[in-house]
């Protein structure tokens, strides 16, 4: 790309590292000051790339007209990415301020491509041409996406509403931003201390060890807990003292409730106004237009219907629950703080299993070189550290992937351990996507983020399975992107429908409970033995408990997912609009003050993010609990199978229907026994 200031006024580009040197990714050197004024030229220099595209005498050829639209915001983008990324992984005040300053304009700027006119007549000029008609593949798809998709986005509505549509675009990005903010506002803001390791009951040596570090880290006396997922879900899992228990539980649901449960609303509004603008009926309908599923009606049958099929299991495991619960103390109820603790006592009482008792055999290392050793496996694949790049923490670590062929095809950091500057939860996402270029195809580059097990002062990080699991799942979505080889930037990579874009990451999780892949990693930190056979045997039999209850909750937040954006969730207020949804999909009634929906980021942290899209964790899991199959037939480490997924899957993108990929790797459409039987509920 080589921005090298070329054509940027020499007062900004050699000291703003976001001018200068974005080929580096300088994360290192990016601060506050760099990002409006950075921003502000980039947004000008994509402004004249658009005009260039636009103006009427401009060639319409394919070159001239859609390959130079496909690229050109490629340096905003890149710019955009680092700045979103480093205050999502290590913000500061300033950092933040000068994102919030600047993201207004950013956002507009996007906004305002599908409603450029000129830009608009420039295609449908081009989509007249003799050109454009002998267009095939991939080529002819994105102009026939382009098409459909500044139709969708109000190419043809009037000034007066692409206006408004410009400034319902802007709201929704800051409303969001200021969401996402002030989840992790709450989140971090939060600690409890214990000073008597005697409170500290039921917790495994892990977790103790771990609050006592964190303590420590804070010159405080006694065990320090918070809010990140591997305190709180141990204290939940494992905490004897219901009352602590009740306190995390209560405060944990209730984040950033005060000030997010009027943003909601808003949230809810503006994306109701802007699908009923671009001539949809309601949110669902415009966010899955272009998805499998079609219409939020489609969506939400297909929810209805694993309801149903999930319901009688879902009431039997409560039931049980409950009934183990009064083996131990009759008469006693279980609270929505008890669910977690009784079910982890009934599942060790069940199958003699403890979760914790896997975790010598997960140290993060070894976890991460098997992971990269299956891959290498099956996919044709080299994953090396490349240590050296620059990094926003020091414990992020860069490495490169390289192809069979020894062709460097990506690179890609990893940033795994909970921060208080870093936003909660695990995800991916990409800083450069990659095309073709004249010594091959030019590398990718992205990066993939959890909040797992930190390491202590005499062991190294010692993870859960259910984190090894998220390794797995992060990393799948970073091979759809690494591994693409789709000539159109735009339809790269992750670049697919949203109910499609989980089969990667979702396909790799079953690799986490194959023994022959386990072997790969799974030793123990201080002898190196493999997970003894009976513990194995243990882990399997549990797959499958309480499965019934996993796959409501997961229902559950698709259902009021889809209801409040089908505005179908009744005058009442957010709260009690979320929380009467949810209810028939919760174990146990929900409790006073529960208010999970106002940290529900995956909803509300975004412009679009999973808004009217939860539903696609589990139309994937349906897709990947059926590809798996083929694999489990033909074998889980046959590299023919892996390169057919690769080729078929990981390397295509949105270059094809969704569903003819699926049919192209499995030779049918997707049948959803396989999900059920996985679970145990068929």
């Amino acid at each position: 790309m080589g921005l090298g200031g070329a054509g940027y006024p020499e007062r900004v580009a050699p000291s703003n590292p976001l001018l200068s040197d974005l080929d580096s990714l300088p994360f290192d050197r990016v601060e506050a000051v760099h990002v409006r004024p950075a921003l502000d030229v980039l947004l000008d220099d994509a402004r004249r790339r658009i005009d260039s595209i636009a103006a009427p005498g401009a060639p319409k050829t394919f070159d001239r007209t859609m390959a130079a639209l496909d690229t050109a915001t490629e340096n905003l983008d890149m710019a955009v990415a680092i700045v979103r990324h480093l205050e999502a992984v290590a913000t500061t005040a300033e950092l933040r301020d000068a994102w919030n300053e600047a993201q207004p304009a950013v956002i507009q700027f996007y906004s305002s491509i599908p409603l450029n006119g000129q830009l608009w007549r420039a295609i449908k000029d081009f989509a007249s041409t003799g050109e454009a008609d002998a267009l095939t593949g991939v080529r002819r798809r994105f102009l026939d996406k382009t098409i459909e998709g500044f139709r969708r986005h109000g190419a043809d509505l009037s000034s007066k509403d692409k206006q408004a549509l410009e400034s319902i675009d802007v709201e929704l990005a800051n409303v969001t931003t200021r969401f996402a903010q002030n989840v992790l506002d709450a989140t971090t803001a939060w600690e409890y201390v214990v000073p008597d390791p005697a409170r500290l009951a039921g917790l495994p040596e892990s977790a103790v060890a771990a609050a006592r570090d964190s303590a420590a880290s804070k010159g405080i006396e006694g065990w320090r807990f918070t809010l990140q997922q591997p305190s709180y879900v141990a204290v939940m899992t494992y905490l004897d003292d219901a009352a602590t228990r009740e306190v995390f539980y209560r405060v944990y649901n209730a984040r950033a409730a005060e000030v997010n449960a009027a943003l909601i609303p808003q949230i809810l509004d503006l994306r109701r106004r802007k699908a009923r603008l671009l001539g949809y009926a309601d949110f669902s309908d415009f966010a899955t237009a272009d998805r499998m599923a079609a219409s939020g009606e489609a969506a939400a049958c297909f929810v209805d219907e694993l309801r149903c099929r999930t319901e009688a299991a879902f009431q039997c495991e409560n039931e049980a629950l409950i009934e183990f619960r009064r083996s131990r103390e009759p008469d006693a109820t279980i609270e929505p703080w008890d669910v977690a603790y009784w079910a982890e006592k009934m599942r060790t009482a069940l199958y003699e299993f403890d979760e914790e008792d896997l975790r010598p055999y997960f140290s993060l290392d070894n976890v991460v070189a098997g992971l990269f050793d299956l891959c290498s496996r099956i996919f044709g694949i080299r994953v090396t550290p490349a240590p050296g790049a620059a990094v926003w923490d020091e414990a992020v670590r860069h490495y490169q992937i390289h192809d069979a062929s020894g062709a460097l095809l990506a690179h890609f950091y990893a940033d795994w351990f909970p921060r208080e500057t870093k936003r909660g939860g695990a995800w991916m996402d990409s800083f450069v996507t990659g095309g073709p270029a004249a010594d091959g195809f030019r590398p990718h580059a992205g990066f993939v983020c959890g909040n797992l097990t930190p390491p202590l002062p005499d062991r190294p990080s010692l993870l859960t399975h259910s984190e090894v699991e998220t390794i797995f799942h992060e990393f799948g979505h970073l091979l759809h992107h690494c591994l693409s080889q789709v000539e159109i930037r735009s339809f790269a990579g992750t670049n697919v429908a949203w109910d499609f874009v989980e089969l990667p990451s979702q396909i790799m999780e079953n690799w986490c409970w194959e023994r022959i892949s386990l072997d790969l990693f799974a030793r123990h930190y201080q002898t190196g033995q493999l997970i003894p056979d009976e513990l194995f045997h243990k882990m399997i039999r549990a797959r499958t408990f309480r499965a019934a209850n996993a796959q409501m909750r997961q229902l559950g937040f698709a259902t009021l997912d889809l209801a409040l954006h089908r505005d179908s969730a009744g005058e009442c207020s957010i709260i009690e609009a979320a929380n009467r949804i949810l209810a028939p999909f919760c174990p146990v009634p929900l409790p006073e003050g529960y208010a999970m929906v106002c940290a529900f980021t995956h909803l509300f942290a975004d412009p679009v993010g999973y808004g009217a899209g939860y539903y696609s964790y589990k139309w994937a899991e349906v897709l990947d609990a059926d590809a798996f199959t083929r694999f489990l037939n033909e074998g889980v480490f046959n590299s023919g199978t892996g390169m057919a997924f690769r080729n078929a899957i990981l390397e295509k993108g949105n270059s094809q229907e969704p569903a003819d990929l699926f049919r192209l790797f499995m030779g049918r459409d997707p049948n959803p026994s396989a999900l059920l039987a996985r679970l145990g509920l068929n």
